[in-house]
């Protein structure tokens, strides 16, 4: 990897920021479900705002498992490979969302990492963000993800570390900046002591995200001055 002249590291979520599945999610949890346990999916945990490991682990106990953390590294390969079986499907009932990638390669240059922070397994996201060819502008390899944990800003926290070790220098907490389009994103820059730009593309409105404490908050990604100055303009 090369050596950004002056760093700074961006890290987006993705569902509901830069993208919409149309509803897929559901498929693949069942799909998985199926693979791993041998019998239909009856009751799903709530996925919002979460991370993979949390709702799978929910979900499988609300199914009867009653040691649903041995079966996790198994269930992320089944769900991986669910992903991958529906990656047509995403791509007829889902879209990339207004302006994200006009987004994504406004905000790219030197000095600018950019990578996710996101509640999906490594290999959902690059699927997803695949499908809406999305992920050119993005080093998913330094990214924060579903399995690292449950808690989000231990996520935000694992990809500023991958990034200053992938690329050898340091992304100090005003030199890093969160997008995200819940109150949940917002929560888990906060936590993780970095920005967050909110985005009112997703459930949310500005409102809420304003209230949750995001430093900028805007309707949408299409006014691409307005996304860079939000991002870097205060960065320090």
């Amino acid at each position: 990897m090369g050596v950004p002249a002056t760093p700074a590291l961006i890290l987006w979520d993705v569902d509901h920021t830069l993208l919409d599945t149309g509803g897929v999610s559901r498929q693949m949890y069942a799909q998985a479900f199926q693979a791993v346990i041998g019998r239909p999916l009856q009751e799903l945990a709530d996925m919002t705002g979460r991370t993979e490991r949390a709702i799978i682990a929910e979900t499988l106990r609300r199914n009867g498992i009653a040691d649903p953390r041995a079966l996790l590294p198994e269930f992320y390969a089944a769900l991986g490979e669910a992903a991958r079986g529906l990656q047509d499907r995403m791509r007829a009932r889902g879209r990339r969302l207004p302006g994200a990638g006009q987004a994504l390669a406004g905000l790219s240059g030197p000095g600018i990492v950019q990578s996710v922070v996101t509640g999906n397994l490594p290999a959902v996201a690059e699927t997803k963000l695949a499908a809406f060819g999305l992920a050119g502008h993005l080093d998913l390899a330094v990214g924060g993800y579903g399995d690292d944990g449950d808690d989000r800003a231990t996520l935000v926290r694992l990809a500023v570390k991958r990034a200053e070790a992938g690329y050898g220098s340091t992304f100090p907490p005003g030199r890093t900046v969160v997008i995200g389009d819940t109150p949940h994103d917002v929560k888990g820059a906060q936590d993780a002591g970095v920005r967050v730009v909110g985005v009112a593309t997703g459930a949310s409105s500005a409102e809420d995200l304003r209230t949750a404490g995001a430093d900028a908050v805007l309707a949408g990604l299409t006014d691409v001055a307005a996304l860079r100055t939000a991002v870097l303009g205060a960065a320090r």
